[in-house]
């Protein structure tokens, strides 16, 4: 397997050497912005982040047009700007690993991609279909390849991976999900993806054919140990009552018997897979493939790099998610969890934004950050517990063609119930602001809410009046009160509070734009430090990371592929 990058990177990862040379050289540039980096945006007033940025560059991006400020994260300057800023995304986005679709064909020969069949896709969006379509070919050359007799699907939610697999390349899958909602929802698809096939087998008279149905286990996957576990074990009835204890009670396992039940099996032959494994799941795949002996390939593509546990930062029992290579852990450069909360974000998701769209994302920003202000005032107390109102950017935005169903010159606030904290996320571009459920009251036609006329409409946005914006910031802070389950007080003074944050106001679409930037190579600077983990095992891997889905489609699209060397199988 080779890849070579066709963009404006200068830079190589098909070495340790070289890997290690890339992400020293994101370290150097890192080091003088890690104000961007360890900042959070509903502080942007409180804690006035735009100082910390170059004059010059926010004088500048405050008089852009929305639709420049959203191509930053894609690296697309405008000859008008300071050389410095210039100089500041171009060699940023020449760090970033490209993210173009590579033409896989010439990676994988042989590879094959199938279109799926209306069963296959039953239930899957553009973007899972699309997803699945590309990642069950990849993995099923790779299991090829690796002459891999079983394929573990690891965090296989409703299982259309491992059903594709199973059904259209006819391979065994274990499919491993922490629901157990999850694995009845994959059964029940599989039984009826089963009778479809089984109906034209009848029809065609092919009664030799033989289905494979995915083994699926509801498991917590918390440990190497406890994956060694599950993926030393064959889909045999025998292995399924020893496996039984483990969804019963996962937790209290020692590592012994993990071990035991993993070495029962050395004739297996194994493929781990992963689709968007979240956060440390990802991590514990990879150091799965080198302590088991009996997985002799893995194809893993990561997410949620916010829920990433960090060496000397998270309180953790097991080993942490980052760093995992020798040499990033030796660079001794700490990220922190809002470094990894941008790590999420995608210029492509920016790119594609339309100009209201990125328009209301900012203002929606403002309003958050002045009810930061608003925390920090009146409930002092309520700041040390770092309170989340929820990010619901993509609820507003599905509700842009709704009816309103709270007017705005209604004088009462409707409280949403209270939730616990929702779990964390991949987020875009999708600001922090309440959550809009169509129970609470609070569900908002966006063109209402902004310009007090239905989206059914077609007009164009340009800005929200200040007047206007006053009144949205005063109920969305009195609906933020509710949703934390505090008394709004007759004492506080919403006015002066937006009338202190409101000049400052345009500042946080330059700011977020530049800081979002940084999301790509945070990113890159993540990936990396997963290759380079793989690469300094030696000579006995083989191991390549690859952008296999269409970013458009798919922003969460590079695929670290590893084989242990034919000899070592």
């Amino acid at each position: 397997m080779e890849f070579r990058t066709t963009s404006n990177c200068k830079y190589s990862c098909d070495t340790a050497t070289h890997t290690l040379h890339w992400i020293n050289a994101i370290i150097r540039f890192l080091k003088p912005f890690t104000f961007f980096m360890h900042a959070h945006v509903v502080n942007f007033f409180k804690d006035r982040l735009w100082e910390s940025v170059d004059k010059e560059w926010m004088d500048c991006l405050r008089n852009e047009p929305i639709e420049n400020l959203l191509l930053i994260p894609s690296g697309v300057v405008q000859d008008h700007w300071p050389a410095s800023l210039k100089d500041f995304i171009v060699t940023l986005r020449s760090l970033v690993f490209p993210r173009e679709q590579v033409d896989l064909h010439t990676v994988l020969p042989g590879l094959h991609v199938f279109s799926l069949n209306s069963v296959l896709a039953q239930g899957m969006n553009m973007k899972k279909k699309h997803e699945v379509e590309v990642l069950s070919a990849v993995v099923n050359s790779i299991a090829d390849s690796a002459r891999g007799h079983t394929i573990v699907d690891v965090g296989a939610g409703q299982g259309y991976l491992a059903q594709v697999l199973s059904f259209q390349y006819q391979h065994s899958v274990v499919a491993i999900d922490a629901c157990s909602h999850h694995g009845s929802i994959t059964d029940a698809r599989a039984e009826r993806i089963k009778k479809h096939y089984a109906a034209q087998m009848r029809k065609s008279e092919t009664g030799n054919w033989s289905l494979n149905v995915p083994k699926t286990i509801t498991c917590q996957v918390m440990s190497i140990d406890m994956l060694k576990a599950l993926t030393g074990m064959s889909l045999h009835k025998d292995d399924a009552e020893q496996l039984r204890p483990l969804e019963e009670d996962n937790a209290k396992l020692e590592g012994e018997k993990y071990r035991s039940l993993c070495n029962a099996n050395n004739d297996t032959s194994l493929v781990l897979a992963g689709l968007h494994a979240c956060g440390d799941l990802s991590v514990t795949m990879l150091k799965t493939f080198l302590a088991c002996k009996e997985v002799k390939a893995i194809v893993s593509i990561g997410c949620c790099y916010n829920l990433l546990s960090e060496e000397g930062i998270d309180k953790t029992e097991t080993q942490c998610g980052f760093p995992m290579s020798a040499g990033v852990k030796s660079a001794g450069f700490s990220l922190g969890k809002n470094s990894r909360d941008l790590a999420c974000q995608s210029a492509e998701r920016w790119r594609g934004m339309e100009k209201d769209a990125g328009l209301h994302n900012f203002e929606l920003h403002s309003f958050r950050a002045a009810f930061q202000m608003v925390l920090c005032k009146y409930y002092p107390e309520v700041m040390i517990t770092n309170p989340s109102i929820g990010r619901q950017g993509k609820t507003l935005r599905r509700r842009q063609h709704r009816k309103v169903e709270y007017p705005l010159n209604h004088k009462e606030i409707v409280c949403p119930s209270l939730h616990s904290n929702m779990k964390g996320s991949c987020c875009n571009i999708e600001p922090t602001e309440l959550e809009t459920d169509k129970n609470s009251g609070l569900a908002l036609d966006t063109d209402v809410l902004f310009h007090g006329h239905s989206s059914t409409k077609s007009t164009r946005c340009e800005g929200t009046k200040s007047v206007d914006k006053y009144a949205l910031f005063e109920k969305f802070s009195q609906s933020g009160l509710c949703r934390l389950g505090l008394k709004p007080s007759q004492d506080i003074k919403f006015h002066e509070i937006w009338k202190e944050a409101e000049p400052f106001a345009e500042l946080i679409g330059p700011y977020w734009s530049l800081r979002a930037a940084l999301g790509p190579l945070l990113e890159t600077f993540l990936l990396l430090d997963r290759l380079l983990f793989l690469q300094e095992q030696g000579s006995s891997l083989e191991v390549i990371m690859l952008p296999i889905f269409d970013p458009e489609v798919s922003p969460r699209n590079v695929a670290i592929i590893a084989k242990k060397i034919l000899t070592q199988l």
